[in-house]
């Protein structure tokens, strides 16, 4: 097919991040034409002035009141004029190539979905560069935002994914809860029919604003989510979503096993932590990033994997409602 892309970006009080986004799609390397769409959800700092500096890109601009992030896609989608809808969140920066990577991938081996990895710029901060470690690390997540292949069964984060036009219709696009509209519009693509793949040169430079505070709370939400998703897909189910909470209860085990005088389970977790430094600091060449990964681990897992156990116990044990018992993961 011809594509024409449109790409979707909502925002929320973030017009400097839209001011880097929109200086690295004024720079692609791609000569076809494409269109740019922001969707400004509920701001008060509203992206105005910031667009008009960039009238030389084609970018259609929409203001609405705040209704979460998978619910703007939406919006955006419907109103975009392309046959490709190429979704982005605004704290990400593109490489040079990236349009240029995504066309060439598509023409060769086309999928009405996809996905790409985030990458950490040599500009990061060493926080940013500790948590997009441990977010992309085959060491922590298995790999599972974007550093392993996949054919038709890769599962696209919003962050850097593509969707065509007929899967979105044929979909519905995202769902009301955040975080986790991803997955579910994963898997329900996939019961539709649909094949998603990644596409591992299409990878963005993801400037999470983010601190140890913030970080948690992202995680807990991951872990809420996840038991309420295999609730309404219970063919996604995995063992490997208990890691986390296996990881922290191991933990805990193995320094109480310490005070009492058994110390092989201590070390083992110790020796999994060099493994992190000695990978973090090679492939972030800062040996300072490589000790910090060992604390963003520590809040991964133990953010992550409490709230999994947590939500899996009132979801799929005590069949609470989702909505009820955790209201602040939807958009209603």
């Amino acid at each position: 097919m011809n594509l024409v892309f449109s790409i979707i970006i909502p925002v929320y009080n973030r017009p400097q991040e839209v001011r880097e986004l929109l200086q690295s799609l004024r720079a692609q390397t791609f000569r076809k034409p494409f269109e740019i769409v922001i969707v400004e959800d509920g701001s008060i700092e509203t992206s105005e002035d910031v667009i008009e500096e960039y009238s030389d890109l084609n970018i259609t601009y929409f203001i609405k009141e705040n209704t979460g992030p998978g619910d703007s896609r939406n919006y955006g989608m419907q109103r975009a004029t392309g046959n490709y809808f190429l979704i982005l969140d605004s704290d990400c920066v593109l490489p040079e190539s990236y349009l240029k990577r995504v066309d060439d991938s598509l023409t060769k081996k086309f999928s009405d979905f996809f996905g790409g990895p985030d990458a950490a710029e040599e500009n990061f901060t060493i926080l940013q560069k500790a948590i997009n470690y441990v977010m992309t690390s085959l060491l922590t997540t298995g790999g599972i935002r974007g550093r392993k292949e996949a054919s038709s069964s890769f599962e696209p984060r919003s962050f850097n994914m593509g969707i065509s036009k007929k899967a979105f219709e044929a979909s519905g696009g995202f769902g009301k809860i955040h975080p986790g509209e991803d997955p579910d519009l994963t898997i329900r693509l996939w019961d539709l029919g649909f094949k998603s793949q990644l596409i591992t040169g299409a990878f963005v430079y993801h400037k999470r604003r983010i601190s140890w505070a913030k970080f948690y709370k992202q995680v807990r939400k991951f872990g809420l989510v996840r038991p309420i998703l295999t609730t309404w897909h219970p063919q996604s189910s995995k063992l490997t979503f208990w890691f986390p909470s296996l990881f922290t209860l191991g933990l805990i085990t193995a320094f109480i096993l310490a005070l009492i005088g058994f110390y092989i389970p201590v070390c083992l977790v110790a020796l999994y932590f060099v493994f992190i430094v000695l990978d973090s600091t090679i492939k972030n060449k800062n040996i300072t990033v490589g000790l910090l990964s060992v604390w963003a681990v520590l809040v991964q897992f133990t953010g992550y994997g409490f709230a999994f156990a947590e939500s899996t116990y009132y979801i799929r044990y005590l069949k609470k409602d989702p909505r009820k018992k955790y209201p602040h993961l939807f958009f209603e």
